[in-house]
Order: structure tokens, then sequence, then C-alpha cells
């Protein structure tokens, strides 16, 4: 089976609110089986819209990483999240 990238591009709004979702989110994302790769570190858009935050986690499979977006302990990190970020998030299968 595939692994899969989860790609999210954000900007964020409220960094104290966002900063409550981003604990709950890594504690998620490893339970399921995600790595990060990259997490809000330099970038260079080259083209589309711009975010300031980039984030991508590596995980054992498109299936994994959905189950982890729609866990419990995720949707509760999530919800912290919501007004205080615009974001893009999706799941991609590498390349075997």
């Amino acid at each position: 089976m595939a692994t899969a990238l989860w790609i999210a591009h954000v900007t964020v709004t409220n960094p104290d609110a966002y900063a409550l979702y981003a604990k709950g989110a890594t504690e998620a994302i490893a339970a399921h089986g995600g790595t990060f790769l990259a997490r809000g570190g330099r970038y260079v858009q080259l083209e589309g819209n711009d975010r300031s935050r980039n984030v991508v986690a590596r995980f054992p499979s498109v299936e994994k990483a959905v189950e982890c977006y729609n866990s419990a302990a995720y949707q509760a990190a999530l919800a912290h999240a919501k007004g205080a970020a615009v974001r893009d998030l999706v799941v991609v299968e590498e390349v075997e």
C-alpha cells in the first residue's frame, strides 16, 4: 500500500488559538502513524495563493490520513483552528 502526504497551506489569524490546534493535531497525527516532513519552515511561493505556514506529514496510507482527520482527537483539535486560520488541506497518495 502506498504512503500518503497530508499537505496543509495555512494563514494563521489567531496564533493563540492555533497553538492549541497544533498541539492537539500533533498528538492525533502521531497516533495515526503520521510523521512530519515539513512544518512551517522556509518556502518559496512560485504559483497560486501564498499561505505563510505550510505543513507536510506522511501517513502509512490515504486511508490512515483520512481516518486521522475524522478521528475525535483531530476534530477536537480542529475546533481551535476554526476562525483562527484560513486553511487548505489535501491528502495525496505517494508514487511507489
